[in-house]
């Protein structure tokens, strides 16, 4: 029993002691479950080793580990604040550190100086310069010196460093070959008395190859590469070069026209001119003035000159000008993202002074005769003020309008230049992981290939692997947006052009699009159109221009807030910036009173800007009859397009018939800007759509084009005639499939974010562009519009004006019925029938309106008067209608 009961027990024990060993257990494996999950996939956890008992650390120990700890801690501190140092002191500590290696080398090369240093730099230094080690503290101490004098000029440090080296190997060469070639079995002693080591570096694999003839004349050759190198004299530019030195020295008499010399060589490779004026005040920031100028110039120039200014060959200065203008050039292509320069900017040699002063930057050398009013420049408060240059600007030659008016274009400098855009961020690298994250969740056989980053949203291109349906990826749009937390994801099965799915997700650090670049990009491309406007920026963050007589009518539509009004300004400041009010004309209409204003006055209006619906209709008939002026001169001189007929007339090819006493004149193209088209079909819904149906059907030929713009597309206001007749489309963000379907004619634009962010369907092009809108500040709009009001005032037509100028003189008693009469009129002349009961249920009338349209056309006696509940007699016949519609709208009868 008590054998029994102790077996019990022991098992007992035993159980015991082995649940808490698998509790522990158990607490030992859910302890670590939280860093297990965070390990990544794929990775087997790391074993730890079982824990060693280490005996208790003594006390010196502990104090030793201390003080090591703190003395790490102290000098991580002094690197952090090191980091901190601002760049000028770090090249002052550069330049001292020099100058401190540049003494202990002379002490130990020039004195016999005992001790470790100055044995180390006899082994080191001797070793490796041989003889010349006496000039290694000289080396040092001029490039100390030159850091001293020259901090900001960073880029020279590399060349001289290299032509430093080339030209202290060929002298050691030399200097081997000199004294025997000794080679490392002659021993130490006998490389220190002849090149060191630089020297047998040098000499000896040249001799080993090219035999002991050959050694010297290609060692001199190096070291004359490496003179050139650090004084930066191309081998063409040596003559020149020592001639300058010989009149420095007053060797050499200058001939009398020749320009003194500026101090000095340059510290770049750039051919500097020897005749050249010197400088009447110091660079701010120690640039060439004249690299800054030529660049000014090349940025400043907008269009070819109409008629060249023929100059003298002494006034020209070729040397001093192309070469950095075609370097500005280049520098501003290169910047808008790889466009090639224009020929005519990189052949910019215009622009100096004939004193040799420097040409204002704030007047834009872009035609052959100066300006008596200047336009106004935005100062640039970062530099100090220019001191006055004695010489006067060069003349440019201006576009002659006419009454003898100059007109110059508004410089690009007045708008804002924006920075390069990025091409990837961290961002981009997490929606790739989440997509491919996706992918094999779902288990798709795809991948994302690469992705082109825009500045509003990036497409990611995905390819798919074989037998794999493209259903499969757009299926799986939810998860995707889920996956990047992001609703507004687009897929484009398949990028145009490409054998891939594009997948459109909104970046989530967005980027701005100034006007001022795409215009400068355009300038950059050559393309002087007056009718190309900047539209924005693609997904592939290629800059997106259109021209308004290939389009040849947009329609402009969004939701309030969407980019819409900033899309119209951009467009209007475009034609501001790029042509002339000979060039381009606009017809301006703001229903809504404050979205144009800033453009009051500007010479490029027909007409004062129109913000009555009514008024705006009667513009766009007075665009109609302008159409058909035009089309009677074109079928006259047997032209098909406008562009042809002004060629003629410029050129003298067509004459008016004898006795007509006409003046024939090129016509300017006619751009009608329509802000908010839904007020317009409100007012006169029949009037606006027939005139601007017919303008969109005709007018392309005749360079007058529509730009209509609206935040309701409906079907009410875009009728299907519109949309048949305006065949580019433009849709920022809209609040419904349907609005999106109305404007594109498809899907789209629902799933658009909004400021600017848009879909361009140019004429012809089946798939939209995904873009973002420029944007163009009211400050740069102020600036243009007041350069343009300062050059010249508006010329309205009267034609267009009188309407406004002259009320027409309507009865009282019409009111705000005069369409409604106008109808009625129509409607009972052309059928013969006057009743009442037919006006109510023709337009849709009560019985009241319809009894008062009745008796206002007894009183004109267009219908006879009330005989019962018999018809009234009509008393006008068909072919008086016109008339009687003019009577009745207060004008003329023809």
């Amino acid at each position: 029993m008590a054998s029994r009961t102790s077996g019990k027990g022991s098992q007992s024990t035993a159980g015991t002691s082995k649940q808490r060993a698998g509790r522990s257990g158990t607490a030992a494996k859910k302890a670590p479950a939280k860093k297990a999950a965070a390990r990544p996939a794929g990775r087997a956890p790391a074993r730890r080793a079982p824990a060693k008992k280490t005996a208790p650390k003594s006390a010196p120990r502990r104090v030793g580990r201390g003080v090591a700890n703190g003395v790490g801690a102290m000098f991580r501190g002094v690197g952090r604040g090191a980091k901190g140092l601002h760049p000028a002191h770090r090249k002052d500590g550069l330049a001292l550190l020099l100058l401190a290696l540049a003494l202990i080398v002379a002490a130990g090369t020039w004195s016999d100086v005992r001790g470790p240093v100055g044995d180390l730099v006899k082994m080191l230094v001797t070793g490796a310069f041989g003889r010349l080690d006496v000039v290694v503290p000289i080396l040092l101490a001029f490039m100390a010196v030159r850091l001293f004098r020259h901090p900001e000029r960073p880029e020279a440090n590399g060349r001289i460093v290299i032509g430093l080296s080339a030209l202290v190997a060929g002298v050691l060469g030399q200097v081997h070959m000199a004294c025997g070639s000794p080679g490392r079995g002659d021993g130490l002693h006998a490389m220190q008395d002849a090149g060191g080591f630089i020297g047998w570096a040098a000499a000896k694999p040249l001799q080993y190859t090219v035999g002991d003839v050959l050694v010297v004349p290609l060692l001199v050759l190096l070291t004359i590469f490496g003179l050139l190198v650090v004084t930066a004299t191309p081998v063409n530019a040596i003559p020149r070069r020592l001639r300058d030195a010989g009149i420095r020295l007053g060797i050499i008499e200058p001939h009398p026209d020749e320009y003194a010399v500026d101090e000095g060589y340059a510290e770049d490779w750039r051919e500097t001119p020897a005749r050249r004026p010197r400088r009447t005040a110091p660079a701010a920031d120690g640039a060439d003035p004249e690299f800054d100028r030529a660049e000014e110039e090349a940025l400043g120039k907008r269009r070819k000159p109409r008629r060249t200014p023929v100059q003298p060959p002494e006034s020209r200065e070729p040397d001093a000008v192309d070469l950095a203008a075609a370097a500005a050039a280049s520098l501003d292509g290169a910047v808008l993202h790889g466009v090639q320069p224009s020929p005519l900017v990189a052949g910019l040699s215009s622009g100096i002074a004939q004193d040799g002063g420097r040409a204002e930057p704030t007047v834009p050398a872009r035609r052959g005769v100066s300006m008596d009013k200047k336009p106004a420049a935005v100062p640039d408060l970062t530099k100090p003020a220019p001191e006055p240059s004695p010489g006067l600007p060069a003349r440019a030659e201006q576009l002659q309008l006419a009454g003898d008016i100059t007109y110059s274009l508004p410089s690009l400098d007045l708008l804002e230049r924006g920075g390069p855009g990025k091409t990837r961020s961290a961002a981009n690298d997490a929606i790739v992981a989440s997509l491919t994250n996706v992918f094999a969740e779902f288990k798709v056989d795809a991948a994302v290939t690469g992705f082109t980053r825009g500045p509003t949203v990036t497409r990611y291109e995905v390819e798919l692997g074989p037998a794999v349906k493209v259903e499969r990826i757009t299926a799986l749009t939810k998860n995707i947006a889920y996956a990047v937390a992001s609703p507004d994801v687009r897929i484009i099965s398949p990028i145009p052009g490409k054998s891939a799915v594009g997948i459109e997700i909104p970046n989530t650090d967005r980027e701005m699009v100034n006007l001022g670049d795409v215009l400068r990009l355009a300038d950059a491309a050559g393309d002087e159109h007056p009718m190309l406007v900047a539209l924005g920026k693609d997904v592939e963050g290629g800059y997106v221009m259109a021209n308004l007589t290939k389009m040849p009518h947009v329609l402009v539509a969004g939701a309030t807030g969407s980019g819409k009004s900033s899309c119209i300004n951009c467009l209007i400041t475009s034609i501001m910036v790029r042509a002339t009010p000979e060039d381009v004309r606009m017809v301006l209409v703001d229903p809504k009173r404050v979205e144009l204003t800033a453009y009051e006055g500007i010479p490029h209006l027909i007409t004062p800007i129109i913000t009555n619906p009514k008024r705006a209709a009667e513009a766009l008939q007075w665009v109609v009859r302008e159409m058909d002026l035009r089309y009677d001169d074109l079928a006259a001189y047997g032209f098909r397009h406008i562009d042809d007929f002004n060629a003629a007339v410029r050129e003298g090819r067509v004459t008016p018939p004898e006795g007509s006493g006409r003046e024939l004149q090129p016509y300017p193209y006619l751009l009608v800007i329509v802000d908010e088209l839904a007020d317009l079909m409100m007012v006169a819904p029949r009037d606006v759509e027939d005139s601007i149906v017919r303008i969109t059907q005709l007018a392309r030929a005749a360079g007058i084009h529509l730009v209509l713009a609206t935040q309701r597309p409906s079907v009410d206001v875009v009728t299907g005639l519109i949309k048949a007749n305006v065949p580019s489309r433009l849709a920022f963000a809209t609040s419904s499939l349907a609005d999106s379907r109305v404007i594109l004619d498809q899907p789209g634009a629902e799933k658009l974010i909004g400021k600017g962010d848009g879909l361009f369907l140019p004429m012809g092009a089946n798939k939209p562009i995904r873009m973002q809108g420029a944007f163009v500040t009211e400050g740069e709009v102020a600036a243009v519009v007041k350069h343009c009001k300062d050059q010249m005032a508006p010329v309205f037509r009267d034609d267009v004006t009188v309407g406004s100028a002259k009320k027409k003189e309507i009865d009282e008693d019409i009111g705000d019925d005069l369409d409604l009469l106008c109808q009625a009129a129509e409607l009972v002349v052309s059928t013969q029938f006057g009743s009442t009961s037919m006006l109510q249920r023709k337009l849709r009338v009560g019985f009241a309106k319809a009894g008062r349209l009745m008796d206002l056309m007894e009183s004109r006696n267009i219908v006879g008067p009330s005989e019962g509940s018999k018809a009234r007699d009509v008393l006008v016949k068909p072919d008086e209608l016109d008339a009687v519609l003019a009577v009745i709208r207060g004008e003329s009868p023809q």
